[in-house]
């Protein structure tokens, strides 16, 4: 799980969330895995499968220092906010789920909207049937 920071609700709009999962899928070319992501709010949980050779701390670091320079570049309202440019907060929680129920979990990451009790504002551009 990474939260923003100041626990702003930053992933209230559907484009803000498809830059950030586009930011974490970018390192799937470097042999990560991600199943489920989910967000709520002011937070994501995801679940990733990370290689063996980065370590948790390294992976982490490259995870939120791409998402967020990708959310600054795409979004440039983001600045006002975060005029430091730290988006995510320095909490983080990981946690392996070989001794849960992976179904169980992934349930959890997907209804995190629904949880949480936030709707999501679907802004994303849409093509019309005509011009495409």
């Amino acid at each position: 799980m990474f939260v923003t920071k100041c626990r702003y609700n930053c992933f209230l709009k559907q484009s803000h969330i498809d830059t950030c999962t586009s930011a974490f899928k970018e390192f799937e070319a470097h042999g990560f895995k991600f199943g489920e992501i989910g967000y709520g709010g002011n937070h994501v949980h995801f679940i990733a499968d990370v290689p063996k050779r980065y370590s948790v701390t390294d992976a982490e670091t490259m995870l939120k220092s791409r998402s967020a320079h990708r959310m600054f570049e795409q979004h440039p309202g983001f600045r006002k906010r975060y005029p430091r440019g730290s988006f995510w907060s320095g909490y983080e929680h990981h946690q392996s789920t070989g001794m849960q129920d992976i179904d169980e979990s992934t349930e959890c990451i997907r209804n995190q909207a629904v949880h949480h009790c936030i709707e999501v504002v679907d802004d994303t551009q849409m093509k019309l049937a005509a011009f495409s």
